[in-house]
């Protein structure tokens, strides 16, 4: 049987530790250990993690004295994991029913992955909990190469992707190394593009967990001032294609792709906000000239055809010759 390590970096969660570890406790995965690291919080997490520690013996507790920071939680686990796979799950989200054994058991089918992904359902403070189900179909898994997965990466960086709920082979992880602590909001991102590189990639649509969206997490922080959220992308890639990704027989073609995308994105998100009245305009149509000074004469118009619904309707509103209908 294959095995799993999992780390649930906690601060100030208490209220959520329990549901997180709980989630991952009814997985269908016979070997498997837990490392709770606690970040100094001051709440009721050092005494939660204590009780769920005292409960059942594959659970280690590291309640620092001290905030170290999210990366030195994130790092800590890189170096303790030992089992065949290895997850990062922060204390505030949860694993949906099932998830964890069909992401294992794509990769012990397809050994060359070094990790696995899906989707996730955002739960927002007082809305009902998502449902879910082990009778629901586990939706089919796409594997493809590594650098598919870059390329992709290249042409929509600004494309969700389920970070927080990404199943990684211990061994290429490893490899891969400690998260950047120079990207407080993109070290995930960056580290799949690490990952990309050791390694074919498992896809699913299919729904593996639940977010928690509340006040206090770092994805409400960064989605709620949009220039800081690509300004971070952009050195993602930075990061990458000037270390690991550099070796790549295009890397100069995928980082200039890869920040003309970005330079698109913040051109058409300037010009909804630009609509709204909203100040953030400025910023953003500085940035997408920063990275592509072309967009200061002509308007990206390719961005159209895969741009999200509310960018595409505020647009269509300001161009009669552009209509949903166009997008392919």
């Amino acid at each position: 049987m294959a095995s799993v390590d999992i780390v649930i970096p906690c601060y100030q969660h208490g209220h959520f530790l329990r549901d997180c570890v709980d989630s991952v406790l009814g997985q269908q995965v016979n070997d498997l250990r837990m490392l709770i690291i606690d970040n100094a919080s001051t709440d009721s997490s050092p005494q939660v993690a204590r009780e769920l520690a005292a409960k059942d013996n594959r659970i280690e507790i590291v309640l620092r004295a001290r905030n170290l920071g999210p990366h030195a939680s994130f790092n800590e686990g890189v170096d303790w994991a030992k089992a065949d796979y290895f997850m990062v799950l922060c204390s505030d989200d949860l694993l949906a029913p099932g998830s964890l054994a069909r992401m294992v058991s794509v990769m012990e089918q397809n050994p060359q992955t070094s990790f696995a992904y899906g989707a996730d359902v955002h739960w927002h403070e007082g809305e009902p909990f998502p449902g879910q189900s082990e009778a629901d179909p586990p939706g089919p898994w796409r594997v493809r190469d590594g650098t598919d997965f870059i390329v992709e990466r290249c042409r929509n960086p600004e494309a969700y992707i389920a970070a927080g709920m990404v199943l990684a082979r211990t061994s290429a992880h490893k490899a891969a190394g400690h998260y950047r602590t120079d990207l407080p909001h993109t070290d995930d991102f960056e580290m799949l593009l690490r990952l990309a590189r050791l390694g074919s990639v498992a896809h699913t649509p299919a729904v593996l967990g639940v977010k928690r969206m509340h006040s206090q997490n770092r994805t409400h922080d960064f989605l709620a001032e949009r220039t800081r959220d690509l300004v971070e992308r952009v050195a993602a890639l930075d990061s990458f294609f000037s270390r690991e990704g550099h070796a790549m027989a295009d890397a100069d073609r995928l980082l200039r792709l890869g920040r003309r995308s970005i330079a698109e994105r913040a051109y058409w998100c300037a010009v909804k906000d630009l609509t709204r009245g909203r100040a953030s305009a400025i910023a953003l149509f500085r940035l997408a000239v920063r990275l592509d000074p072309r967009v200061a004469l002509i308007p990206p118009f390719r961005y159209l055809f895969r741009m999200d619904r509310s960018l595409l309707e505020t647009v269509s509103g300001m161009h009669p010759t552009v209509h949903p209908s166009t997008k392919s």
